[in-house]
C-alpha cells in the first residue's frame, strides 16, 4: 500500500511535530483536533517555527510555503476518510485513544492504516477498539519530532508485516531512523529512560544533590544534551508522569512505583514549561531554579 494522504489525530505539541515533518516529506497531511482552534493555533505555531528556520538560513521562504501548503486543518474527524494512514497523538489514556479510534474505524477505509503515538501504553490494547488489528501499528516518536530522528515502530500482536514494512518505509521517506519493538509497555527507550530517572528522582529525595547540579552532572558527566529534570520540563511532566502509571500498572514493580513529588506537581497543574512551571520556573521566560517549594 502506497501512503500519500494522512492524518494527524491530535494537534498538540507532537501532533504538530508529526504533521509538519510529514508535510515536508510532500505528505497531504489532515490536522485534527477535539477544538478547530486548537488546531488552528497548532498550524500558525508550525509556521512561526518554521520562519525561524528560515532567518537561519536553513530553509527558503519557497520551502516553507510548500510544507504550509500541505497542512489541511479538519475541522470534523470525518476527514480521515480521505487518509491512507492516521497517526494518532491525543493525551496519553488509554479510554480517550481508544474512543478516537472507535470512530475513526466507523469512519475510514478498510485498508487505511491505523498508528498510535503512544509512549507506552500497550499498542495491542489499544487495537482492541477496532476490527483492524492487523492494519495497527505504533509510530512512537519523540520529542521534538523535527529534531529527533528515531522512531519506534511497534508491532502488535496481530499487525501484519505489510503493514510494518509500509510503516518503515513512511518513516525512511521523513528521513528518520525506524526500529521495530516488541509490543511491551514502555517499549524500550521509555523502559531504559524511566528506570533512569526513577533513580534520579530518587538521589534528588535523598538529598544527593541538588536539581540543577544534577542535570549538570547528567550533562557533563555522561554527555546528555539535556539533565534528567530540564528534559522532564520540555517534554512535559504529565506525559512522563503518565508512561511511568503505566509501567507500574503492567509490571507490577515496585521499581516503577510513580514518584510522589511528580505527581504533586502534576496535580498541582504545573507541567513544565508549556505551564510556566515545573522542576524549574520559566515564569519570566528564562528558566531558573525554583524557590517557591522544597523539593
Amino acid at each position: 500500500m502506497e501512503i500519500k494522504t494522512i492524518m494527524v489525530a491530535g494537534a498538540g505539541f507532537m501532533g504538530a511535530g508529526i504533521a509538519q515533518v510529514s508535510a515536508a516529506a510532500g505528505y497531504k497531511v489532515f490536522l485534527w483536533d477535539v477544538k478547530k482552534e486548537l488546531t488552528m493555533a497548532a498550524v500558525e505555531k508550525i509556521g512561526i517555527t518554521l520562519v525561524k528556520r528560515i532567518e537561519k538560513g536553513k530553509m527558503t521562504m519557497d520551502d516553507k510555503d510548500a510544507i504550509m501548503s500541505n497542512i489541511i486543518v479538519a475541522p470534523e474527524l470525518e476527514f480521515a476518510r480521505n487518509a491512507n494512514l492516521i497517526i494518532e497523538a491525543v493525551v496519553e489514556n488509554l479510554e480517550i485513544k481508544s474512543d478516537v479510534f472507535r470512530r475513526l474505524n466507523t469512519i475510514c477505509d478498510p485498508d487505511t492504516i491505523f498508528a498510535s503515538n503512544t509512549s507506552a501504553i500497550p499498542i495491542s490494547n489499544i487495537a482492541n477498539a477496532t476490527n483492524r488489528e492487523d492494519k495497527f501499528i505504533g509510530t512512537h516518536f519523540f520529542s521534538p519530532v523535527p529534531v529527533m530522528k528515531l522512531v519506534e515502530i511497534v508491532k502488535g500482536i496481530k499487525t501484519s508485516s505489510e503493514t510494518c514494512e509500509t510503516i518503515k518505509a513512511y518513516i525512511d521517506s521523513l528521513k528518520k531512523t525506524g526500529i521495530i519493538v516488541t509490543d511491551t509497555p514502555g517499549f524500550l527507550i521509555n523502559r531504559v529512560m524511566h528506570a533512569f530517572r526513577q533513580e534520579v528522582f530518587t538521589c534528588m529525595e535523598e538529598g544527593v544533590a541538588s536539581i540543577e547540579d544534577i542535570d549538570t552532572a547528567i550533562k557533563l558527566g555522561l554527555g546528555h544534551p539535556m539533565g534528567p529534570f530540564e528534559l522532564n520540563d520540555f517534554a512535559g511532566l504529565d506525559i512522563g508522569a503518565a508512561t511511568i502509571q503505566t509501567l507500574y500498572e503492567n509490571f507490577k514493580d515496585p521499581k516503577w512505583r510513580p514518584n510522589l513529588t511528580l505527581k504533586k506537581l502534576v496535580a498541582s497543574g504545573e507541567l513544565g514549561r508549556k505551564t510556566g512551571k515545573g522542576w524549574y520556573d520559566y515564569s519570566d521566560g528564562e528558566k531558573r531554579p525554583r524557590y517557591d517549594v522544597n523539593f
